[in-house]
């Protein structure tokens, strides 16, 4: 098979962590015999550095042609720390969810048997965690109408959605469902938003569509305790773009280190897959950034593409790695460490 992938590396050490992926992508194309062509395109601080705006249209007609992006990063110090500026990387990011119509963010959160000791919750509580966040990225708070008025003095963000928004991601849910273990969990705050109530009224109308999944409605800080009680009682759970920012950033952490989880966003005709993690500026250049999370989002595309033994191969790759020590600095533990590069190197070879 041929394909076209977009590939955005973006700041920080995303072009870092990027190369690491293309590496280990381009080693299984080979191997499997498939055909990539990879086509480079500016976005966030590097693109408004170059041509002033974070997600250029030359960019989006590269990304909205190809077959899957691939992400690395995005954010710079210099925007974050200047409240005033009026183009800011993340807007690039926002745009381009916009722009593809990428409403669905996967976010899987799972443990690796030889990090459990890593983790910071004990290792009787995150045994066997594998669970999977949808968020909803297009809609709610974030896209909502925003301002300030009484001269500056008060701020508001509007937080609407629409039904068929919440129908369309809480259907990939229910079909991630019954691909698992039959288990959904809607996360929301109906006790107190009108969102919620929106939210849980037309999960609960869509149930009979989907008998065999067994549902259940949670409010979000419960859930927020329960992901570092049990997080291995859940399994699918979907959710709203604030909250399920939040709590999977939360989950993230079960696993040991930011550096390890993969994530994707789909719409309904192109995927994009991205390391969870930040752009990490402090490490940028230092050849020190975790490169694992960004090869598994590969993993993560190839099995999108029906792929499945081409994923298979990158996730046995990355457990190889994890198993005999090839690793960066932050899953070290003060033993040897390897460059970013290095892993990559190992992990193509390996393949």
């Amino acid at each position: 098979m041929k394909f076209n992938i977009a590939l955005l590396a973006g700041d920080g050490i995303g072009p870092e962590v990027i190369d690491q992926a293309v590496k280990v992508s381009d080693a299984v194309a080979k191997k499997f015999g498939h055909d990539i062509n990879w086509q480079p395109a500016l976005t966030g601080a590097a693109a408004i550095d170059a041509v002033g705006e974070p997600y250029p249209d030359e960019t989006h007609n590269i990304c909205k042609n190809a077959d899957a992006v691939l992400f690395g990063a995005i954010g710079h110090p210099k925007f974050d720390n200047d409240p005033s500026a009026k183009v800011r990387p993340e807007q690039g990011l926002l745009k381009m969810r916009k722009a593809l119509g990428l409403f669905a963010n996967v976010r899987p959160t799972f443990t690796f048997p030889s990090l459990l000791d890593k983790s910071p919750l004990k290792q009787e509580r995150i045994e066997g965690t594998d669970l999977v966040f949808l968020r909803e990225l297009t809609g709610g708070i974030y896209f909502g109408e925003k301002g300030r008025r009484d001269g500056g003095e008060t701020a508001y963000d509007n937080c609407v959605y629409t039904r068929e928004e919440v129908q369309r991601l809480a259907k990939k849910g229910f079909e991630l469902a019954m691909s698992r273990s039959k288990k959904l969990c809607c996360v929301d705050k109906a006790n107190v938003l009108e969102t919620s109530r929106l939210w849980r009224e037309t999960v609960q109308a869509m149930e009979k569509d989907y008998p065999e999944v067994e549902v259940s409605y949670e409010f979000v800080d419960a859930v927020a305790m329960r992901l570092v009680q049990w997080p291995n009682s859940y399994d699918v759970l979907i959710t709203e773009n604030l909250f399920g920012d939040i709590l999977t950033d939360e989950a993230s952490v079960i696993s040991g280190s930011m550096g390890l989880m993969p994530s994707a966003s789909l719409g309904s005709d192109i995927g994009l897959f991205e390391p969870i993690h930040g752009s990490y500026p402090q490490a940028a250049g230092n050849n020190i950034a975790n490169p694992m999370a960004t090869v598994l989002s590969a993993a993560m595309m190839f099995e999108n593409f029906g792929l499945q033994e081409e994923g298979k191969a990158i996730r046995n790759v990355v457990n190889k790695a994890l198993n005999e020590g090839m690793v960066t600095e932050d899953l070290a533990d003060g033993g040897k460490s390897y460059g970013t590069s290095e892993v990559g190197d190992w992990l193509a070879a390996n393949i």
